[in-house]
């Protein structure tokens, strides 16, 4: 009877044992499952927090393409093939001198479906400054060009600015999206994108270009206005985008300009035809690079009105374009250059550098006419 009384009590206790065992593994087993789910929350917080994260990069990353897409002026070959490959209304102009059947560069190699444009027709004979609002009208008109048409200008060589005076005849008129390839053709070749050698004929549009031309006169100085600012303004600067011996009046830098010199006042800004606004490779140079040339001279887009110049506009458009596209609306082209401005016998001219002992003020008037280049 004992014994069955303590079997009885050693199962009781045994089972009592195996119950609080079997109650802290439940205990452990449910601990286990709410840190799981805790870490799990904790997981999902975070995949939140990232995908948040990421869609906010995204949204600044749109944010950042439209404003290339509205305002940078220079890009690069990938951005012209998206562009062109995106089915949009797109024209790409190839800008040289002369007719096309004279553009050796555009008859060898030209992107696919780029129309040629002759700059004489965007520049009068008497002084290569820009043709009449109605004669760019026209022109435009001809090219199937609206203020709302996406524009890709180009040139044949890096160093040659004809695109970049087109591309400036385009802002001035009126074309809100304009793009200039930065190194020309040989950016798009070396990117490994294809050329052709057929000649584009443009497709006239008969819709109105949408704002009287031009849209924008604020973007180009006169020589009277020039010389206003000279005047009234000590904060205006001119700057000059011609070779050093242009500079110094040593040549004129061109065939038809018999003297040489530059306007009162002027400083130099170095010249784009010896490669000082291009990368080594054949893209245009950035911002900073533009401050440091104005900053030897003593010149800041942050402190000064600035109005490039160079013969007869070309050169210049390079500087004034890379500080639209940085938002500088204090920075103009005057247009005129120093071929309308020694037209004038009575205008003011310097000779040798500033501040050197070679250095003298004339009038036009007394300059020699023997510095043409040969």
């Amino acid at each position: 009877m004992k014994k069955n009384l303590i079997k009885l009590v050693l199962c009781g206790s045994m089972l009592s044992v195996l119950a609080a065992c079997g109650n802290k593994a439940t205990d452990t087993k449910t601990s286990a499952a709410q840190e799981s789910i805790k870490e799990s929350e904790k997981q999902s917080e975070k995949a939140s927090e990232a995908a948040s994260e990421k869609a906010v990069e995204k949204k600044e990353e749109a944010k950042d393409l439209a404003e290339v897409k509205t305002k940078t002026v220079y890009v690069g070959p990938e951005y012209v093939k998206e562009l062109m490959d995106s089915g949009k209304d797109v024209v790409v102009l190839e800008a040289a001198w002369g007719k096309v059947e004279q553009d050796e560069a555009y008859n060898k190699a030209h992107i696919p479906g780029a129309f040629h444009v002759n700059t004489d027709d965007i520049e009068e004979e008497e002084t290569w400054n820009f043709r009449t609002p109605e004669e760019i009208g026209k022109l435009l008109k001809s090219y199937g060009i609206t203020k709302d048409t996406k524009v890709v200008c180009y040139g044949n060589s890096p160093e040659n600015a004809a695109d970049d005076r087109l591309a400036t005849v385009l802002l001035w008129a009126g074309v809100e999206d304009v793009k200039n390839l930065s190194g020309g053709i040989d950016a798009w070749t070396k990117a490994g994108y294809e050329t052709e050698t057929k000649v584009n004929q443009p497709v006239a549009t008969d819709k109105d270009f949408g704002v009287k031309i031009p849209a924008h006169p604020e973007y180009i100085l006169s020589i009277d206005e020039v010389k206003e600012k000279q005047k009234d303004d000590p904060k205006f600067k001119l700057v000059s985008i011609r070779s050093k011996d242009e500079f110094l009046g040593k040549t004129s830098g061109y065939s038809y300009i018999d003297r040489a010199g530059e306007p009162l006042g002027a400083v130099w800004g170095h010249d784009t035809d010896d490669g000082s606004y291009n990368n080594p490779d054949g893209s245009i140079v950035s911002l900073d690079k533009l401050e440091s040339y104005l900053e030897e001279s003593g010149v800041s887009l942050e402190k000064n009105d600035v109005a490039f110049y160079c013969g007869t506009g070309w050169r210049a458009s390079v500087p004034f374009l890379i500080a639209h596209e940085n938002g500088y609306k204090n920075a103009y082209l005057y247009d005129g250059g120093w071929y309308v401005w020694q037209m004038d016998g009575e205008n003011k001219v310097q000779l040798g550098e500033p501040g050197s002992s070679d250095y003298k003020e004339v009038l036009v008037k007394d300059l020699s006419t023997d510095k043409a280049k040969k």
